[in-house]
């Protein structure tokens, strides 16, 4: 298995442009085999597990969220990639902000797919519902609580027994080691806080935002396109936090036709 340092966990497949996914804070590199198996036809596509997660190193002790942007910095210069497209969901697009005002020079062009600039009293608050969950020791109870903002309620109505299953399946596979992992990850980002400094990103931004999101809410992401000159925004209908996941064809697409300067950019 190949690994940065024995630390880093990461998969690397394709050939073409590096192009690297950044998880969201519940995903592991498994989560993208979909949109892995799109996108390599193009691109060199990469992914890692941040440090408390997957099967990379466990933390000891609390940490802030931009030293996760640093694993993404030991991958890089382990793979000698001096320059890649850098795509990100949730927590890992937050990561991607740290990295990019930190390492402009790393970075081709910059996707963030249901993201914030701030983490405001609202998702702290419901970072610490899933925080207290997660302490329980009690799986089933954290998927249970977060499910229902993680997925958009078109979804959750139109794939009902789909979630049961997944939920059942989860929890018999999430262990204490898992749910600390995901505790340290959740307080990490639990003031982030870039809105001034996000108005410092100059490389080619595109933000991915969805109109059932209550987690990252469309009108939020629209203010923070503003704020970023060199951006665009697209906006998935009838889909939530997940719209990676929900409409993962679409997502793959639009992040390809971005990317990819022989494809026309939906928008």
């Amino acid at each position: 298995m190949p690994y940065v340092d024995s630390e880093i966990y990461y998969e690397s497949v394709g050939k073409g442009a590096p192009l690297i996914l950044l998880n969201g804070i519940m995903m592991s590199t498994s989560s993208w085999a979909y949109h892995v198996d799109k996108l390599k036809r193009n691109f060199n596509v990469i992914t890692f597990d941040f440090k408390d997660q997957g099967r990379s190193s466990k933390m000891e002790k609390d940490y802030d969220i931009s030293c996760r942007s640093e694993d993404l910095l030991e991958l890089m210069d382990h793979l000698e990639i001096e320059k890649a497209n850098i795509v990100g969901v949730s927590y890992g697009a937050h990561v991607a902000e740290h990295f990019v005002l930190s390492h402009p020079q790393r970075v081709e062009k910059l996707v963030l797919s249901n993201a914030v600039d701030k983490v405001d009293n609202y998702l702290r608050e419901l970072g610490r519902s899933w925080e207290m969950a997660a302490q329980r020791n009690d799986p089933e109870l954290l998927f249970r609580i977060s499910f229902p903002f993680i997925y958009s309620h078109t979804f959750y109505n139109s794939n009902g027994d789909w979630i049961e299953e997944r939920i059942k399946n989860a929890s018999k596979v999430t262990n204490k080691n898992w749910l600390d992992g995901f505790t340290r990850l959740s307080r990490s980002g639990a003031y982030f806080d870039l809105s001034e400094k996000i108005k410092e990103i100059d490389v080619s931004t595109l933000l991915i935002c969805a109109d059932e999101d209550m987690v990252t809410p469309k009108n939020e992401m629209k203010k923070m396109a503003k704020k970023i000159k060199n951006s665009s925004l697209v906006t998935l209908h009838k889909t939530g936090h997940a719209a990676f996941y929900e409409k993962a064809d679409l997502w793959c697409e639009i992040v390809e036709s971005f990317i990819k300067p022989s494809k026309s950019f939906i928008n």
